[in-house]
């Protein structure tokens, strides 16, 4: 809402206002929020870029061991397969 009333008047801004049940109070106080978000960006203190590092690093922690269940699952998946066209090629006898 903020990105659509940028380019409004005072009156533009009023009329959406009210179509949209707000106050143009409201989108000024986002828009300040806004802004505010913006320009704090980049700015961390030292317990949030640990707090970052860490939370990063088990990122990329949960992502390897996801892909190396991925692979054992494909794989477990692929012998699957294979003992069924074995089993039906050469028939049900070697499960006794």
């Amino acid at each position: 809402m903020v990105i659509e009333t940028a380019s409004l008047n005072e009156q533009a801004l009023s009329e959406y206002c009210r179509k949209k049940g707000l106050y143009a109070e409201q989108i000024m106080r986002w828009k300040e929020l806004a802004l505010a978000g913006y320009e704090g960006t980049g700015r961390l203190s030292a317990n949030e870029r640990r707090e970052l590092q860490r939370t990063k690093k088990q990122k990329r922690q949960i992502e390897k061991a996801l892909k190396r269940k991925e692979k054992a699952l494909a794989e477990t998946a692929a012998l699957l397969v294979l003992s069924k066209k074995c089993h039906a090629i050469w028939g049900e006898a070697e499960e006794e």
